[in-house]
């Protein structure tokens, strides 16, 4: 057993990473840990007041900011790498106190800040627009990127800091000032990467402005207040299809842009030739990584008859075998749900399956610490067919066993759902691969082959359609979202000739 108390660990790990703020504000917001369950600290909050000040110089940041090369803005950037190295293994155990995630995926997510640093530090240099062909002669036609303005990023508990990443990496080499108001249940790992982006802005110099970089603590009037902002030119909000309903409509009556990254309920499809000791290692982790806490967590497995007896029971031998345990004290895989609420709606899911015929293997509360924390074990449940809760997104490890026999039925059965973020086929018939990753196969904005749901790389932009709201992040060509484009000619003639041949001549 640890010898100091998880609040004692928390105030040091933040100190290394160069904290100063008080973590024990009488009366003030409290943050508890999954791990067990109790307070690790109370933090002050910001009024609306601070956040329409927070915007204000944000604005005033943007003004001097968007005039610095992007190659230097990039250099900002890559020195905010370099200090992430430094603080990887502190940062991965605030991640790891404050979601409760092991401590390689609580470093992993640390490492995806690095991988999305490194991206946009080679982007600052990639900011291209077209040269396009136009019809008159004499003339050039052109688009250039400029721009945007600030950028306010909501992020969700369950992966407290990549997203502000993937974010704000691209939208500082872009040229936008970033204001960050994280979960009201992991502010402090905001505030730590905070501290370390703070230790990279001293390194670069007097080019970066004040406000370049902010962080508001608390509740929902504070997110409203960036929503609702119209110097607040695009917002980024991950977390629940309920939350997208209220900021979409909100941002678009004032035409602002949205980036919204919601929930998921991602499948796999096991076919008759599966590689099956792949596929039940990808299923695994991509159903029971995070304790079923990710957008991407899998949660519906439909699998062919004629394989259905080989891979389930191998699953669920798989289920029954997990650790499950406390990520700060023990090497288990599965560490615990994010709070009661969580535990909650896990027990509620079960009960109605119950009732619609579904067979439960696990999912029981598991003794680990105090009765103040949530930990379970993953359960799978066999299904007769596709109804009940299998249709909505429980944040929680349930995966839904049903089975299947016709390829095109699976597949209408697959899209059946709200969410259309990740999914996996497992095959080695280039049919049925091709055809899961044409138009008429997967409709979700990942679509895997052999490979589980979870475990995106920032190379590739990262997002779902329908209701996960069809917002895009990280690689590729997302840094388009961050800035304005603007379509150029110019004459370098002596004539004035139209477009589509209209004449307007002017005696």
């Amino acid at each position: 057993m640890q010898s100091k108390s998880l609040a004692a660990i928390t105030a040091e790990t933040m100190a290394a990473c160069g904290v100063s703020a008080a973590l024990d504000v009488s009366g003030g917001m409290a943050v508890v840990s999954p791990v067990t369950g109790e307070a690790v600290a109370t933090l002050a909050e910001h009024s609306v007041a601070d956040a329409e000040a927070a915007v204000a110089l944000a604005n005033e940041a943007f003004r001097s900011w968007r005039m610095i090369p992007a190659p230097r803005r990039g250099e900002l950037v890559r020195l905010f790498a370099e200090e992430l190295r430094k603080s990887k293994e502190d940062l991965g155990r605030m991640v790891s106190i404050e979601a409760g995630k092991s401590p390689s995926e609580g470093q992993g997510e640390v490492q995806e800040m690095i991988d999305i640093c490194d991206f946009a530090v080679g982007l600052s240099r990639q900011l291209y627009g077209l040269t396009i062909a136009t019809e008159r002669p004499g003339h050039r036609m052109m688009e250039t990127w400029h721009p945007l303005g600030v950028v306010g990023i909501i992020t969700a508990f369950n992966f407290p800091c990549a997203p502000w990443c993937w974010n704000s990496a691209l939208a500082l080499v872009c040229g936008d000032p970033v204001i960050w108001k994280p979960s009201e249940k992991t502010p402090l790992t905001a505030l730590a990467v905070q501290a370390v982006f703070e230790r990279a802005l001293a390194r670069f110099g007097g080019d970066a402005p004040e406000g370049l970089s902010q962080v508001l603590i608390g509740g929902p009037a504070v997110g409203e207040t960036l929503v609702e902002s119209e110097k607040v030119a695009l917002i980024s909000a991950t977390g629940s299809t309920r939350m997208g309903r209220i900021v979409g409509p909100k941002v678009a009556a004032r035409f602002g842009r949205c980036i919204l990254e919601l929930g998921g309920n991602n499948a796999g499809i096991v076919c008759p030739s599966a590689d099956l000791d792949m596929t039940l290692r990808a299923v695994a982790f991509g159903a029971m990584g995070t304790a079923g806490q990710r957008c991407t967590t899998m949660r519906r497995l439909f699998v062919h008859a004629s394989v259905y007896d080989q891979i389930v029971p191998a699953l669920k031998k798989a289920y029954a075998s997990v650790t499950v345990g406390n990520p700060l004290e023990t090497p288990a895989l599965v560490g615990p749900l994010i709070d009661k609420h969580a535990y909650d709606a896990m027990v509620a899911a079960l009960e109605e399956v119950k009732e619609l015929g579904g067979v439960i293997h696990g999912g029981e509360r598991q003794d680990v610490g105090p009765d103040t924390a949530y930990y379970v074990k993953p359960a799978i449940v066999e299904m007769p067919e596709q109804t009940g809760p299998v249709f909505r997104e429980t944040f929680a490890p349930i995966l839904y066993v049903m089975k299947y026999t016709d390829f095109d039925d699976v597949l209408e059965q697959h899209n059946n759902v709200g969410g259309g973020l990740s999914s996996s086929i497992f095959t080695t018939d280039l049919r049925e691969m091709e055809t899961f990753l044409s138009a008429r196969g997967s409709d979700c904005g990942i679509a895997n082959v052999n490979i589980g749901t979870s475990g995106a790389e920032i190379g590739g932009a990262f997002g779902g359609e329908k209701e996960t709201g069809g917002g895009r992040e990280s690689g590729s060509d997302a840094w388009r979202a961050y800035m304005r484009r603007a379509t150029n000619t110019i004459n370098y003639s002596k004539d004035l000739p139209l477009a589509q041949g209209v004449v307007f001549d002017i005696n």
